[in-house]
């Protein structure tokens, strides 16, 4: 199932590709520990089709350290310009882009100052996706992303990419945006599949205020209930068994962004021939506040 066919839109002005030192900038690895580099591939799965393809990677893949029993909670913060610069290089799809977000895994209502986060620079170079973060207590990512502050730490490393981070919030000027959550069923690889790693996110939702993790706020679906977001992340590719189980179970691939999804799906932007249609919503049970 793939989203409807619309006429993309596109705005007034496009945004300039970034400076050849800025790339080089943007491009640096501050810690080898919080790097990673993969190529990634969407599909979205009508919710009937979840208990099959699980039955299928549990005999040939291991649950990650939180992934069994229902998996586990994925809460990220974006951020972007004011003009909605990051969405639209997605948009677009400029050869290289990037996004700002803090994420949490977990329980959001248990979320105070001390939590650890994340803060992760996420970017596209080509086909290559690769993602860098520190993690740091809740606290101080708000002073860091939301108050332009440099933050002490002992490595000169991490040093270097919190800087970068605060020169991209400041040049920028980017602010909280959206924020996505959803619940996420995790695999890895193992033996010949080392390196594999395969997700599936349940009832996709988000909001558009109110982006404290812990916020007494109310989400709303951003996909479908009866629809998830499946990906296979790879080092190098991702091994035929794989896709050709994708091909049995008539999965296609898709360019769906939670991100953009979520500015979408509020209003933010007009809907692009990338957003899931609004007709696959019906009959989609409805979250309560509990729920959210």
């Amino acid at each position: 199932m793939g989203p409807a066919m619309r006429m993309p839109f596109r705005r007034a002005a496009t945004p300039p590709e970034p400076a050849p030192d800025d790339v080089g900038h943007a491009l640096r690895a501050p810690s080898a520990l919080h790097a990673f580099n993969r190529y990634e591939i969407k599909y979205l799965l009508p919710s009937t089709e979840i208990p099959r393809l699980r039955e299928e990677l549990v005999a040939r893949l291991d649950f990650d350290s939180h992934g069994a029993n229902g998996g586990y909670g994925v809460w990220s913060t974006y951020y972007d310009t004011r003009d909605l610069r990051f969405y639209w290089e997605k948009i677009e799809g400029l050869k290289f882009r990037r996004k700002l977000r803090v994420r949490h895994y977990g329980d959001r209502f248990s979320v105070g100052d001390d939590t650890l986060v994340h803060v992760e620079i996420k970017q596209r170079v080509n086909r290559v996706t690769q993602k860098r973060r520190i993690a740091l207590p809740y606290h101080v990512a708000r002073d860091l992303c939301d108050g332009r502050q440099m933050i002490e730490t002992g490595s000169s490393r991490d040093r270097a990419f919190l800087e970068e981070i605060v020169e991209l919030v400041s040049s920028l000027d980017l602010r909280p945006v959206a924020m996505t959550g959803y619940q996420r069923e995790a695999f890895v690889g193992r033996d010949a599949d080392t390196g594999l790693r395969v997700t599936m996110d349940h009832r996709l939702r988000g909001r558009d205020r109110d982006f404290h993790f812990g916020a007494d706020a109310e989400n709303r679906l951003i996909v479908p209930a009866n629809l998830s977001v499946v990906e296979f992340k790879a080092n190098e590719r991702v091994p035929y068994w794989l896709t050709d189980l994708a091909a049995r179970l008539s999965m296609s691939v898709v360019r769906v962004s939670k991100y953009c999804q979520s500015v979408e799906s509020f209003g933010r932007a007009p809907r692009s021939i990338f957003h899931v249609s609004d007709d696959l919503f019906a009959g989609s049970p409805a979250l309560s506040l509990s729920e959210a």
